[in-house]
């Protein structure tokens, strides 16, 4: 199932969420395979903690999903993989999306 956004805060969530080439690096590798984070920080060449922020706001937008999972040896750790999304824009999307912008939303310059 792909995820589509259908209201004009959703579409801000995504496009700032991807708006950031560490958030666009994240994708790419998760595009590969769920990963846990401290793999995912070695791969990206991020320390965990920025991983973390950026993992955040991935997934406050939908665009990626988080689990916990014990290890063979007890530990806890947590994977991310990538919700399917497809984003398609066009000047009417735009429009129509426009209109289900909440008022916090649409007084931000």
């Amino acid at each position: 199932m792909n995820q589509q956004v259908s209201t004009g805060d959703e579409l801000l969530l995504a496009l700032s969420a991807l708006a950031n080439p560490h958030r666009l690096r994240i994708l790419a590798s998760l595009s590969e395979g769920r990963n846990y984070v401290s793999q995912l920080a070695r791969e990206i060449g991020i320390s965990r903690p920025l991983l973390h922020m950026h993992l955040k706001r991935l997934e406050a937008a939908g665009l990626i999903t988080g689990s916990l999972e014990l290890s063979e040896d007890g530990k806890a750790m947590k994977y991310f993989e990538v919700v399917p999304f497809v984003l398609h824009l066009s000047p009417e999307i735009i429009a129509r999306l426009a209109g289900s912008l909440s008022d916090e939303d649409s007084k931000r310059t």
